[in-house]
């Protein structure tokens, strides 16, 4: 056996000479350049990025504006996002069609009731700008969320709906015993769909358009024979069309936000359970997740640790599994606290902290959004001050969307003069983060963002400048200075 081993590895050895000595007098071979070197890693600690968001529900009034007159509404809506930058949110998902409506003047759905107390009735002063910028002043990020197909609702069918829009052509409709909506199976409600999203992002500066878990209403007979007739040609059921309809609508609405505005996010806000959007909803949340469609999703688990039918932390496991291309961004249901009716873990805001030590450990979820804004204000069972222990100190938002902007660069010239540091940011730079280091070993703190270059600085430790662009990446730090 040992003599046929030498044998084999004389004759490998040859043939493999042989072929060096061939290749010398073959055509030189290019070598592939060396690649280029990463940027070092740095050995900082920096803080974790979270999204910190509201949901603000306009739906029935539920958390705004609940008052008539432009002035009043102003003031209530800058009391809450003084609340929320005290509390160190970083954005608010603010409902802007929640009834086949619209917080702005649009060409396809009527002012919303809430405002003016009347439906189709212009308020008088432009909403949803005042909304944006009062939101961006406070360095926070706005986006728009929009109910995709509810129309309108009423107590049972004795009581008629409100009239259609006069662009709603009366057959992309579909009515049920409580509620009317735009028909899913309809190729022009899809095309009703996109345009409204690419008006929106047309004409206002929102970060993102969302989408909460309003597809198919559920528990209703569908009555969809005709439409599975007439458009379900290539599926095998007609459950199979229904989420067939809602694909499209999703993919057309992120192909639209791409082609028109890419720098701004899509997220939807599924049920928690994710086997009741497939089967119940007709979502088929993990195919938009791994199909790229959705850059964020904030499913709402609402129930405690624990619950007998639909755990948090199962839930939370499942869409950690099944979130595709998309970042999770958890929602956490803030108005059950201090409802007696909502159970006993409810009843103290340690539940929330409990909540929040699975998501932080968790390096699969990029932050927390409360529901809702009137919860938030109202504070009961001390749950707002758990919130303010939770979001004790600033952080960056986290990158979610498209590369769309030039990266950003890493500030020069940075300098401690006394009680300020400055520094030079590059004009990629939209802002610039400046950090705090008690020591070159300990994690650090973000000391606040600015668009100019200079900041305010008190303790003495360690500081150093990152810069951003306006899709929230972030350079390389710079030197680190003492003060």
């Amino acid at each position: 056996m040992m003599k046929k081993l030498s044998l084999y590895l004389c004759l490998f050895l040859s043939w493999t000479l042989l072929l060096v000595s061939c290749s010398k007098d073959s055509d030189p071979v290019t070598p592939n350049p060396e690649p280029e070197p990463e940027p070092p890693v740095s050995t900082l600690k920096f803080p974790g990025k979270e999204m910190r968001a509201a949901w603000v529900a306009t739906v029935w009034e539920l958390d705004w504006p609940g008052i008539r007159g432009e002035a009043a509404q102003k003031q209530k809506y800058i009391e809450q996002l003084n609340k929320l930058k005290e509390l160190k949110f970083n954005a608010v998902v603010f409902q802007v069609k929640g009834m086949g409506d619209a917080f702005y003047n649009s060409p396809y759905e009527p002012w919303s009731a809430a405002i003016s107390g009347t439906r189709g009735v212009d308020p008088g002063y432009d909403v949803l700008k005042f909304l944006i910028d009062e939101t961006h002043a406070r360095g926070m990020e706005f986006h728009a969320w929009i109910n995709p197909y509810r129309i309108s609702t009423r107590a049972s069918s004795a009581t008629a709906f409100p009239a259609l829009h006069a662009s709603i052509d009366a057959s992309w409709v579909k009515d049920y015993e409580t509620i009317r909506i735009y028909n899913p199976a309809v190729p022009e409600v899809r095309q009703r769909l996109n345009d409204i999203v690419k008006d929106l992002i047309t004409k206002f500066n929102v970060d993102g358009i969302h989408f909460d878990d309003y597809f198919y209403p559920e528990g209703q007979n569908h009555n969809d024979d005709a439409e599975y007739t007439k458009y379900g040609a290539g599926y095998s059921s007609k459950e199979n069309f229904r989420r067939g309809n809602v694909d499209k609508a999703i993919e057309g609405v992120y192909n639209t936000i791409k082609a028109t505005k890419p720098a701004v996010v899509f997220s939807v806000s599924p049920a928690p359970n994710k086997d009741n959007n497939y089967n119940v909803l007709f979502a088929d949340i993990a195919k938009w997740t791994s199909s790229g469609w959705v850059d964020i999703v904030m499913p709402q688990l609402y129930q405690e640790i624990g619950n007998q039918y639909n755990p948090f932390e199962r839930n939370l496991a499942t869409w950690v599994q099944f979130r595709g291309q998309a970042k999770v961004v958890v929602g956490h249901a803030a108005y059950k606290f201090g409802d007696p009716a909502m159970g006993a873990a409810f009843q103290s805001p340690d539940e929330l902290q409990r909540q929040f030590n699975l998501t932080r450990n968790n390096d699969r979820v990029f932050g927390s959004v409360m529901y809702s804004m009137k919860s938030i204000m109202t504070n009961k069972v001390a749950i707002t001050d758990k919130i303010k222990e939770l979001y004790a100190k600033d952080v960056l938002m986290p990158f979610f969307g498209r590369e769309v902007a030039a990266k950003p660069t890493t500030p020069t010239n940075v300098k401690i003069t006394g009680s300020e540091i400055t520094w030079t940011a590059a004009t990629n730079n939209t802002r610039s983060a400046v950090y705090y280091f008690s020591s070159k070993t300990a994690t650090g703190e973000l000391v606040g963002v600015t668009t100019e270059n200079k900041m305010q600085i008190s303790k003495s430790g360690f500081y150093c400048v990152t810069g951003l662009n306006v899709d929230n990446l972030e350079s390389k730090e710079s030197e680190l200075l003492q003060k």
